[in-house]
């Protein structure tokens, strides 16, 4: 017997105040209606042995910035739950792929999505890991495409095209930029 898929926009979310500090919990769609509820997500950047960014292109299903590409993928923790672990259960569902994640950092940021009315207001934290050898798999209601890309190539993507990428991918590659110095230090 097959699960029906997981309603996500009715699972919880942990809201946080400006410190990043938990202070109360509600639905998804909450959340994400406007003016959004600060809460707390994450976001995971996959890099190749040759130093490639692996990106999505979001699928058009997505209530939130639909089509756009970002980061390796995103997502909430539940409430209470770790961080790193529930990167790594999405980083499963919604490309296929299992490594070892290490949190680099988290940032704030707010942005409303003009083509769904959504918005997005969270204390991300920024996850990044080494994938080598294996290929995505690809949930088609999570992820319409995915693609490698030099760190340089996607900054000056997304100088040329900003309205072709999510919101949150240039302080995700800010945050890392920032951690890279402790990240290479933390695998040594």
């Amino acid at each position: 017997m097959t699960q029906a898929p997981t309603d996500r926009e009715n699972l919880p979310v942990e809201l946080v105040d400006e410190a990043g500090r938990a202070v109360g919990t509600c639905p998804v769609s909450v959340a994400h209606t406007a003016p959004g509820l600060l809460h707390r997500a994450f976001s995971v950047l996959l890099f190749d042995d040759a130093g490639r960014m692996l990106l999505q292109q979001r699928a058009a299903v997505k209530t939130r910035f639909p089509e756009l590409w970002t980061n390796t993928c995103c997502g909430h923790p539940a409430p209470g739950e770790p961080v790193a672990a529930a990167a790594a259960v999405r980083l499963a569902e919604e490309l296929g792929l299992a490594t070892e994640l290490t949190e680099v950092g988290a940032f704030r940021y707010q942005a409303g999505d003009p083509a769904t009315g959504r918005v997005e207001y969270e204390w991300d934290h920024v996850l990044v890991g080494t994938l080598v050898g294996a290929v995505p798999q690809p949930d088609p209601a999570e992820v319409a495409d995915w693609a490698w890309i030099m760190p340089d190539a996607l900054r000056d993507a997304l100088a040329t095209d900003p309205s072709g990428y999510t919101p949150w991918l240039p302080g995700v590659l800010d945050v890392i930029e920032a951690g890279a110095g402790k990240h290479r230090l933390s695998r040594t």
